[in-house]
């Protein structure tokens, strides 16, 4: 088999067609406790990490959202409230048990007269081009087959000007944190998935696939070479978070 053909799922590697059905196996093992996850493995600071994402967005009233790999919501809720009645939020995910926990979520809050649910693959979104004056992609791209692709389709649906935001796990920027965050992924998140889910092997994948994804140079290159413009990073919490964004011209 050629490189093609072949990708990472965690350490291991696997043919490229069979990447998302893993992945999704994950997420369908892990949807339904997801928020609670998410709350336990950052101590809540991922709610900071994403409000800042949001700031840094831009986006207001009457605009049009895509939040890709949206999960359970928390992205697309706020921007729901930003845009207000005359804007769009589509929430996007491949994952149908992720794609119906957010959907039970916002409903439950009663939030549904400007929020879109569709599920998709990032590689190839159902939307016609210059669709979106905004797309985010929060802790989802490491999990996409071929991200050069997905970052090509994201363009193609961005309107001129618009902006795309990637927050993703990066690299600690030194080496004391670095080993801290080795020893809290490979050892604890494993053992806190047990405890939680009943699965210590999606956390392992979590550890490995964070592992697996580009550095934030080489992510910024990335998105330089699909097309994007004014390409810039934020790291936050000592790198262990980075925030990616970028322009379409």
């Amino acid at each position: 088999m050629t490189e093609k053909d072949t990708t990472h799922f965690g350490y291991k590697e696997v043919k490229a067609e069979a990447k998302a059905g893993l992945v999704a196996d994950v997420f369908h093992s892990v949807a339904a406790r997801y928020d609670l996850m998410n709350d336990l493995m950052s101590g809540g600071i991922h709610r900071i990490w994403k409000r800042f994402t949001i700031e840094l967005s831009g986006v207001r009233k009457g605009n049009a959202v895509l939040d890709i790999a949206g999960g359970t919501g928390d992205l697309a809720a706020r921007f729901a409230e930003i845009v207000g009645d005359e804007g769009r939020v589509v929430l996007a995910d491949i994952n149908d048990s992720m794609l119906q926990v957010g959907r039970d979520k916002l409903l439950d809050k009663g939030m549904q007269s400007n929020l879109e649910f569709v599920q998709a693959d990032a590689q190839f979104l159902p939307f016609p081009d210059n669709s979106f004056d905004c797309i985010t992609i929060a802790f989802g791209l490491r999990n996409v087959t071929d991200k050069s692709l997905a970052l090509r389709s994201m363009l193609r649906v961005l309107k001129p000007g618009g902006r795309l935001l990637v927050l993703e796990f990066s690299k600690p920027d030194n080496d004391l944190l670095s080993k801290a965050y080795d020893t809290y992924s490979f050892k604890v998140l494993p053992f806190m998935g047990k405890l939680v889910t009943n699965d210590s092997d999606s956390y392992q994948y979590l550890a490995e696939s964070i592992r697996m994804h580009p550095d934030q140079d080489t992510l910024k290159d990335m998105m330089e070479d699909a097309g994007f413009e004014r390409c810039e990073y934020h790291n936050m919490t000592g790198g262990i978070v980075a925030l990616h964004k970028g322009v379409k011209a």
